[in-house]
């Protein structure tokens, strides 16, 4: 199998990442914090070395602010939930709700629970647009800006097209008006710097399985200190048992229960592996191996590429479309005649897909990732030609 979709998780994975989580599950599963045994204290001990991990390699300020999470969409729903449906909503009077700024990038993690609350008249919601090429113009974002509005939460980059936004750019507004800004990184951590501190993010959230290439049911939310989250869930932390509420201290306040400490244990041997690498040099290859796909398709008219032109502005994931054929068809033939896993269809994203005229049939997702090759390019664009021949 070639697999070239890691946008939705990465594979293979380093094997320091089973090797790391095999060693935890033979000598460290006890529940962290639960206990005062040796076991416990390890395994309490790993949590706090990988939450450290993870703040330094977002510039992060404290890390007890840096909460686990199953996944991206955990992170997400913790991140707006919390600050939506929570202690922030007592400042608004019924008649007016909190106003939300978000894009039509967005992956479902984010559209969903904010199109949920805006139809349960919780929130108000604006939906900015992009150009054709994928990127939103912060001025839109600013212009968009009403008196009740409360938070801006966007997409750090495309998954659909690799787009990058200006993220920067977006905090600044978001702090200028005393917005709270949030940042879905799931495309991003791991292959793109990030600085909670200089972007002036307030909450960001990721998975530990794409560009960490950690194990799934692994993922983080920071939480900035502007960021008061009401819990999204309740229950268990190991200390303060006595209280008959969720604790107000951080991480305990928002990790309720018992963590995946054995993923845990995989994510943090990931970010090692993804450290010693170095993000940029697996950034500039994924990006090389996305372009070689583009350059070579884009001037066929058999074909449509997505996205940006110039391969600075992106990211690895990279949508086509065949002419004369639907993209589910293309994915199956790809994945049965050739051995080549891709991703098509919506790819949660419906409306980026609306935005490019692509709804409802979708694109074919192309994502590179730090172990693919070139001459996983060549059988890949080899295969594309010979399904196009036959479809014309």
């Amino acid at each position: 199998m070639i697999y070239l979709d890691n946008a939705a998780t990465s594979f293979p994975k380093p094997p320091q990442v089973g090797a790391a989580m095999a060693r935890f599950l033979a000598e460290d599963a006890a529940n962290p914090g639960r206990a005062g045994h040796s076991m416990a204290v390890r395994a309490e001990r790993l949590l706090d070395d990988v939450r450290e991990k993870l703040t330094r390699l977002v510039n992060g300020a404290n890390p007890r602010r840096m909460i686990f999470t199953l996944n991206g969409t955990d992170a997400l729903n913790i991140a707006l939930k919390g600050a939506l449906k929570g202690a922030s909503m007592e400042a608004w009077p019924a008649e007016r709700r909190p106003h939300v700024i978000t894009t039509v990038l967005e992956h479902n993690s984010v559209s969903r629970p904010l199109e949920a609350m805006a139809a349960a008249g919780n929130i108000e919601l604006t939906r900015i647009g992009c150009g054709s090429e994928g990127f939103v113009d912060p001025d839109d974002v600013r212009a968009a800006i009403r008196p009740n509005t409360l938070m801006i939460v966007m997409t750090h980059a495309s998954n659909v097209l690799g787009s990058i936004q200006d993220a920067a750019a977006i905090g600044a507004i978001a702090r200028e008006h005393e917005l709270l800004f949030c940042l879905d990184a799931a495309q991003t951590v791991g292959v793109l710097d990030l600085d909670v501190e200089t972007m002036q993010i307030d909450l960001l959230a990721f998975p530990g399985h794409k560009g960490l290439l950690g194990p799934t049911g692994t993922g983080a939310l920071y939480v900035g200190e502007r960021a008061r989250l009401e819990p999204w869930r309740e229950g268990g932390t190991g200390g303060d048992s006595a209280s008959p509420i969720q604790p107000e201290a951080y991480p305990w306040r928002l990790e309720g229960g018992t963590p995946n400490t054995v993923g845990i244990a995989g994510l943090g041997a990931a970010v090692d592996y993804v450290l010693e690498r170095g993000p940029a040099s697996m950034l500039e290859h994924e990006r090389r191996l996305a372009a070689a796909v583009a350059e070579r398709l884009r001037d066929d008219t058999r074909f449509a590429v997505y996205g940006p032109a110039a391969a600075e502005r992106r990211v690895g994931p990279l949508s086509i479309g065949i002419a004369g054929m639907d993209p589910n068809d293309a994915g199956a033939i790809l994945d049965d005649s050739f051995g080549i896993a891709v991703r098509p269809g919506l790819h949660c994203a419906p409306w980026c897909h609306r935005s490019l005229g692509t709804f409802p049939a979708g694109t074919l997702r192309i994502s590179p990732g730090p172990f693919n090759t070139e001459e996983d390019v060549e059988a890949l664009l080899d295969a594309l030609g010979q399904i196009a021949d036959a479809s014309a």
